[in-house]
């Protein structure tokens, strides 16, 4: 016997078999509904004071009949359509509206979320009688950002639309479309971020730095959503509505991911996962991901690694502790550890072996420092915010070919080099790896050991993109991390590189005003200058004495 599903509570059993009896049904595959079958719920809807509605495949028959309530129909769980789907479902929905209105949100948002060939609502005419048709089908991404297309008939019986026909257009358009998409062979994402603080200017920055760092992990963005609120949900981070939103956007535009420039709490990933059906990143699940995709060395390897793992360790925790079977004897037999006890255990045991490693490397560096001291070579490290030019200008001050690139974090991994001053004096320069605002603390605490080199050096010399808007706020998180090291008291020399992007008058101004070199890297313009004030700093009257006892 066929089922009924929804809210039957309430229904007489001549009712109940009624419904039950509309699986018998068949409707021509090439219309929305017959007048038959229009009639059939009509007057079932009129009679039971609910919304009835059926579920149909394309060869006409009924899967399925639901019974809503007098405002709205909760359909079975026929499974949500797949991210990135192009095919349709194969199902059309036809239901009752009570009062004649219109397809509401939550018809139209089931159609894009269950990818339904079709949603159409016949209104409930006098005594019970069909009235007026309403229906809507999805259309391919287009520039006025519309996901459906709906029309009206005035009748069930007026000329409706063949449904054949516009399925198997729609349905090749849709792969045109994906066929399009699919020639770059990269994740598309679409990147959202929250302001709580009413600041929208940083919110902006933020975001179009977000971009950077999509583009630099080999990601296609498709789109970037801003949310004004005043404080993030608990559950979603966003707002129920603005996540419908993203939702509708993503089927369309069949995305893979959704990357959100704030850090999401583990139950937040979850539900947002759940929401969505998509792969869920935040800003620093992103900046991992870049990290292991540029680290070359061994060790920045093992460093990714570990921050990655130290990431992922409480996204493997419950709160739940009876769920703890690792301890023997008495209470402690039975059924052994959990999949996630496992997983948790080796995470833990992996973690303390990469931490191990870690500082193996760490104190083979402090011996190479303590020789290099001996022979009384100064150290200069080159800092900065990523992408500033800090391996460009390692390149041009010493003819080195280290990687440089226009991208996020292109080098990870330190590179030092000799350099000859012109008065015949000889130091060590030193390339680290690049801050970025909100650099995730695991991985602070994971290149710990080639951070150290910063805490021996001479001299650092701060390169800042000049020609960059938030050069402002690169500093201050520069300097932000710079303080957490310790290293604020060590001596400074700004270095505003990319300097030939601005007017000589903006040059002029910003050194006036905030001292340091003004050069560029690429064209190796300033770069006298910028030796000569580093020779004058680190050979000053008094600072031999000061770097001979390091």
């Amino acid at each position: 016997m066929k089922e009924i599903y929804g809210n039957t509570l309430g229904l007489k059993s001549s009712e109940q078999q009624r419904l039950r009896n509309t699986y018998r049904r068949r409707v021509d595959p090439h219309e929305i509904v017959s007048p038959e079958l229009a009639r059939h719920l009509t007057e079932l809807s009129s009679e039971t004071h609910r919304q009835i509605g059926v579920l149909i495949n394309r060869k006409g028959d009924i899967e399925y009949v639901v019974v809503g309530n007098a405002h709205k129909l909760e359909l079975p769980d026929i499974g949500r359509a797949r991210a990135g789907q192009v095919r349709l479902r194969g199902l059309r929905l036809v239901h009752t509206h009570l009062k004649s209105e219109p397809l509401t949100k939550d018809d139209l948002t089931d159609l894009a979320l269950l990818r339904l060939d079709m949603v159409a609502a016949v209104g409930v005419g006098r005594e019970g009688l069909p009235g007026v048709l309403h229906y809507a089908h999805l259309v391919p991404e287009n520039g006025a950002n519309e996901f459906w297309r709906v029309s009206t008939l005035p009748s069930v019986h007026t000329g409706q639309p063949d449904l054949i026909d516009t399925m198997d257009a729609l349905e090749e358009e849709l792969n045109r479309k994906a066929a399009a998409r699919a020639v770059g062979g990269r994740e598309k994402a679409i990147l959202v971020a929250v302001c709580l603080d009413g600041n929208r200017g940083h919110a902006e920055a933020s975001l179009a730095e977000l971009k950077e760092l999509a583009r630099t992990a080999g990601v296609e963005v498709i789109d970037s959503v801003l949310q004004m609120r005043r404080e993030a949900d608990p559950r979603y981070l966003i707002g129920r509505g603005k996540l419908e939103d993203l939702n509708l956007r993503s089927m369309q535009s069949m995305v893979d991911l959704i990357i959100f420039d704030k850090d999401l709490t583990p139950s937040q990933g979850r539900h947002i996962a759940e929401a969505t059906s998509l792969k869920v990143l935040d800003r620093t699940q992103l900046i991992l991901d870049i990290f292991a995709q540029r680290a070359q060395s061994a060790e920045g390897k093992l460093q990714v690694e570990l921050a990655q793992l130290k990431y992922r360790l409480p996204r493997l925790v419950q709160s739940d502790d009876s769920l703890s079977r690792l301890a023997g004897g008495i209470g402690g037999r039975g059924p052994g550890e959990t999949k996630l006890e496992i997983d948790r255990r080796r995470v833990r045991e992996r973690i303390t072996h990469l931490e191990k490693r870690i500082d193996t490397i760490s104190r083979e560096r402090s011996v190479r420092r303590a020789q290099r001291n001996r022979r009384e070579l100064p150290v200069i490290s080159i800092v900065g915010y990523t992408n500033a030019g800090k391996s460009t200008l390692l390149n041009a001050i010493t003819n080195a070919e280290v990687l440089a690139e226009n991208k996020l974090f292109a080098t990870l991994d330190p590179t030092s080099r000799r350099l000859r001053f012109p008065q015949e004096r000889e130091v060590i320069i030193t390339d680290t790896v690049g801050f970025i605002r909100d650099l995730p603390k695991d991985l602070v605490a994971a290149f710990r050991a080639t951070l150290e080199e910063l805490a021996d050096a001479s001299l650092l010399l701060h390169v800042v993109d000049a020609a960059d808007l938030a050069r402002d706020e690169q500093v201050e998180a520069v300097e932000g991390i710079l303080g957490s090291l310790g290293l604020m008291d060590k001596p400074r020399l700004m270095v505003w590189n990319k300097a030939d992007l601005l007017p000589a008058e903006d040059v002029e101004a910003l050194l006036r005003s905030r001292g340091g070199v003004a050069i560029s890297a690429q064209t190796r313009e300033g770069l006298t200058s910028l030796l000569a004030k580093a020779d004058t700093t680190l050979f000053a009257e008094g600072a031999s004495e000061a770097l001979g006892a390091l």
